[in-house]
C-alpha cells in the first residue's frame, strides 16, 4: 500500500533507573489517547448554547475503524507500533465512540462484531445490525448502532454489490439464448467455468465486478416528541481508482436500492420518511461517484452524468461548511472519502456537524493510526432535526 520505508535506528542503552521511569509513564499513559472533537453548529457556534426546538434531533455519525485484519506493520510503517495493537486500538475505538455519543452510528471495516462491537456497545445502551462482506476471504462488513431508547427498529435489508454479477450473467443469458442448443460444447464445462470464475482478468466484466463489497440500510420510528420514520443506510465501496467505473456501478446500484426501498416505506406506513445515507465511498469530491450522489438534487456545474440518481440527495458538509480538507491520512493518501448524505427537505435539515482537524493539527501530523486517533479514517457526524 505504502512505498515509503522508515528505517529505526538502534535505540540507546537505558540504565535501570530509567528503565523504571519508563516503564511507569507507560503504565499510567495508555498506547492512544483518542482525540474526539465537538459537534459545532452550521451557524458557528457551539452546539450546546443552541436552543433546542420542539422538532427531533439525532447524532448520526460515520467511521471506518479499520478492520484490524488489516493492520500490518508493513502497511503503516509511520504509525507507533503500540498503535497498532488491537488491544490498545479497541480501547480507544470504544472511547472515542462513547464520547461521540450518537443516537446512530454507521461503521465499517467491523471484523470483530461478535467478540467486540455488539457487547460493548450493548453496554453503552445501543442495538446493532450487522452485514459481512461477501467471500469467504474478507472478514469485515458494515454495522449499524443505534439507541432503541432513541429509535425503533422496523425493518433492515442487505446491499450485495456482487448482485452486479449476476445482472452481467443474466444479461449473458439473454443474449446468448441460441448457443444454447450446441450443449457439445457445454458437456463439462464446468472446469472451464471455474477457470473463468478464479481468474484475475479484469477485462473479464463478471470478475471485474465481483468486489464483495456490501452495504445495509433500515428503517427506523423515531416517536418523541413525535412520529416520524429515517432510513439509515451504511455503506463501504471498493476501494481501486483503477476500477472507477466499478464503484460507479456500485453507487448506481446503491441508490437504485435505496430509492426502492424508501418507495416501499413510504407506501407501506403512509409516510414520507427522512433518507440518510453514509459511509466511506473510496472516491474524492467531484468525482464520478460523488457527482453521481448528489445529481439528483443538484448537478454540479461542468460535470457530465450520464443519468440523474434515482433520489436527491445533498452532502451535509458540502451543504453547511464544505467538504474536509481530508477524512483518510497516510503518508500514501491524505483526502476526503467519507461522507453523509441527506435527503434535503422542507422538514429535514443539518443543524450541526463534528468538527475535522486542520492538516497542520498536532493530532494529525506524522498520519494515522496514530496515539491520537485509532484508525487511518476519522469520524464525521452530524445532527438532523426534523419538524412537523
Amino acid at each position: 500500500m505504502f512505498s515509503t520505508t522508515l528505517h529505526h535506528l538502534p535505540r540507546p542503552i537505558r540504565s535501570s533507573f530509567t528503565r523504571k521511569i519508563v516503564s511507569r509513564r507507560m503504565s499510567t499513559n495508555p498506547a492512544i489517547e483518542p482525540k474526539v472533537r465537538k459537534f459545532e453548529s452550521v451557524e458557528g457556534a457551539d452546539i450546546s448554547s443552541t436552543s433546542q426546538s420542539d422538532g427531533i434531533r439525532f447524532r448520526l455519525v460515520s467511521y471506518n475503524i479499520l478492520a484490524q485484519v488489516y493492520v500490518k506493520s508493513a502497511l503503516f510503517p509511520h504509525s507507533p507500533p503500540a498503535c497498532l495493537k488491537w488491544k490498545a486500538r479497541s480501547h480507544a475505538i470504544h472511547s472515542v465512540l462513547k464520547n461521540l455519543e450518537a443516537d446512530f452510528f454507521c461503521l465499517q471495516e467491523v471484523d470483530e462484531y461478535d467478540s467486540f462491537y455488539r457487547k460493548n456497545m450493548e453496554s453503552l445502551g445501543y442495538s446493532g445490525i450487522y452485514i459481512q462482506r461477501t467471500g469467504q476471504r474478507k472478514r469485515d462488513g458494515c454495522a449499524i448502532f443505534y439507541k432503541p431508547s432513541c429509535a425503533e427498529l422496523i425493518t433492515k435489508e442487505r446491499i450485495e454489490y456482487n448482485d452486479l454479477v449476476d445482472s452481467i450473467k443474466a444479461d449473458s443469458v439473454t443474449c446468448s439464448e441460441q448457443k444454447i442448443e450446441t450443449s457439445n460444447e457445454r458437456k463439462g464445462d464446468d472446469k472451464a467455468k471455474d477457470s473463468r470464475k478464479d481468474s484475475r482478468d479484469l477485462n473479464d466484466p463478471l470478475v471485474r465486478l465481483k468486489r464483495d463489497c456490501v452495504g445495509i440500510m433500515a428503517a427506523f420510528r423515531i416517536n418523541k416528541p413525535f412520529q416520524h420514520i429515517v432510513i439509515v443506510a451504511n455503506t463501504h465501496l471498493y476501494w481501486d481508482p483503477e476500477l472507477a467505473d466499478v464503484k460507479l456501478a456500485q453507487a448506481k446500484y446503491l441508490l437504485s436500492r435505496l430509492a426502492q426501498f424508501r418507495t416501499l416505506i413510504s407506501d407501506e406506513f403512509e409516510c414520507t420518511p427522512s433518507v440518510l445515507l453514509a459511509g466511506d465511498f473510496n472516491s474524492i469530491p467531484g468525482d464520478k461517484v460523488y457527482s453521481y450522489l448528489i445529481s439528483g438534487n443538484v448537478k454540479p456545474a461542468e460535470t457530465i452524468i450520464e443519468e440523474d440518481a434515482p433520489l436527491p440527495l445533498s452532502s451535509v458538509y458540502e451543504v453547511t461548511r464544505g467538504e474536509p480538507k481530508f477524512t483518510n491520512c497516510t503518508p500514501g493518501f491524505t483526502n476526503t472519502l467519507d461522507y453523509i448524505f441527506f435527503s434535503p427537505s422542507d422538514f429535514t435539515k443539518p443543524v450541526s456537524i463534528l468538527q475535522l482537524p486542520e492538516p497542520e493539527s498536532p493530532d494529525v501530523v506524522g498520519f494515522l493510526p496514530n496515539h491520537h486517533h485509532p484508525s487511518d479514517h476519522l469520524p464525521i457526524g452530524a445532527e438532523f432535526e426534523i419538524c412537523q
